[in-house]
């Protein structure tokens, strides 16, 4: 059991820092409790939490006992830690209305099923910090900080470096998050914190204010930030977030996201967001060309697998694949594509720029955009590339639908790999 969990964390790239390394090997060499918490700042998660999800999953399937926290009531506060600026404050009715969608996210990668041993539990911390005695608290629990050692924090420093506001409400969020370790400790016997490494001084307050005032032993592990090998934040496209539910970041979408990862990352993300072994894509590390676009479909195969279901994945596979090839595409594929606006045949009477049609399919975020990625040769409609950048598409652009009376279509690629498709409609 150790050795799995602690092996396959290192060699798939989660184990970033902890508090103690042998204090960790010896606590897991039996089965043990976990937690990591997520705010209810939204009614869904990005691909941003997807890695300590996939931890918990880690941790579960190596035997031990995974406890997602909600923070009902954290969220009341706002964590300032990699923010410029104070977090919007929700109302209860909202949070708890996010709290519950989170919960579906959760039921997708977790195993609650009672009847094991080690099955997964997700608690909300409100529970205990809506009951809390402001006096009481901070006599019990406030006199154990150190306001130099808060005024250190990574979270807390920066704010106060740009000199930007930081609020007294944010200031107390290490607090509130350090008591959630003691409470899971005396209630559930959780024994080790997971988080992002910008969570590591809320963690390790936290294991100071058990050691202070029960003087017992926890610990903490933290997984490195994701970044994408030209140095920026994973989980963003030109259409924001790529969220882990389908009502806020298609299903087809998702797949593409990962199909489009760059060569570099590849290897990484199949460690990180796939159950492939190790060991087997330790075998991939050398493909190049055909061999590694094969590879980008088995990561967003995969990765939208656990997210969605593999019914859904090998939809929008197929969908992906019949749109580049520009071969059988059919009316199934036209009316289920996401990627997609309809168009008035009254509006192609006088032609509508190809530079409205790439920002309204999203494939680009301006005119200006659009002018340059043209310029550059990486727009095609179906098979033609465009060459003017003043391009208008008329009736003359569309294909005709095989399996449908009087149906019409045409689709834009930008590059190899994004496109949109365009139907006409009466």
């Amino acid at each position: 059991m150790t050795k799995d969990f602690i092996a396959s964390a290192i060699s798939k790239g989660f184990w970033h820092q902890s508090t103690d390394d042998n204090g960790i090997k010896k606590l897991l060499q039996k089965k043990t409790s976990g937690y990591i918490g997520f705010d209810c700042t939204s009614d869904s998660l990005h691909v941003g939490s997807l890695l300590p999800i996939m931890l918990l999953r880690l941790f579960q399937k190596c035997g031990h006992k995974p406890i997602v926290l909600v923070g009902g009531g954290t969220t009341l506060i706002g964590d300032p830690s990699g923010k410029d600026e104070t977090r919007r404050i929700l109302q209860h009715q909202d949070i708890e209305k996010n709290k519950e969608s989170l919960k579906k996210i959760f039921k997708k990668f977790l195993s609650f099923n009672s009847s094991e041993e080690n099955c997964a539990e997700i608690i909300d911390n409100l529970e205990w910090l809506n009951k809390l005695n402001v006096i009481q608290f901070l006599r019990d629990v406030g006199s154990k900080f150190s306001v130099n050692k808060m005024l250190a924090l990574e979270s807390i420093k920066q704010r106060l470096i740009r000199e930007q506001h930081l609020s007294f409400l944010e200031f107390n969020y290490s607090i509130m998050q350090a008591y959630d370790f003691l409470v899971l400790n005396e209630r559930y016997n959780c024994m080790i914190q997971f988080g992002g490494s910008d969570q590591w001084g809320n963690i390790v307050s936290g294991i100071d204010l058990v050691k202070k005032i029960k003087n017992k032993q926890l610990f903490g592990l933290t997984s490195p930030l994701i970044t994408t090998s030209s140095g920026s934040k994973m989980g963003k496209t030109a259409k924001g977030a790529v969220w882990l539910t389908e009502e806020k970041f298609s299903v087809s979408d998702f797949w593409q996201y990962w199909r489009n990862t760059a060569d570099d990352d590849v290897i990484k993300f199949l460690n990180l967001f796939t159950e492939i072994d190790s060991d087997e894509i330790k075998k991939f590390s050398n493909y190049k060309g055909e061999d590694l676009n094969k590879l980008k479909i088995l990561l967003a195969n995969e990765v939208t697998s656990l997210c969605h279901g593999k019914e859904k994945s090998n939809i929008a596979e197929a969908e992906a694949k019949s749109i580049l090839s520009m071969q059988t595409v059919d009316s199934d594929i036209i009316e289920t594509c996401k990627q997609k606006i309809a168009l008035k045949k009254s509006l192609l009477d006088k032609g509508i720029s190809i530079k409205n049609i790439l920002v309204d399919l999203n494939l680009c975020e301006s005119n200006a955009q659009a002018k340059r990625l043209i310029d550059q040769g990486a727009v095609k409609i179906n098979k033609d590339i465009v060459n003017e950048k003043d391009f208008l598409i008329t009736k003359d652009n569309f294909l005709e639908n095989p399996d449908k009376e009087n149906g019409f279509y045409l689709i834009v690629f930008v590059g190899k790999k994004k496109y949109g498709l365009v139907e006409l409609i009466a």
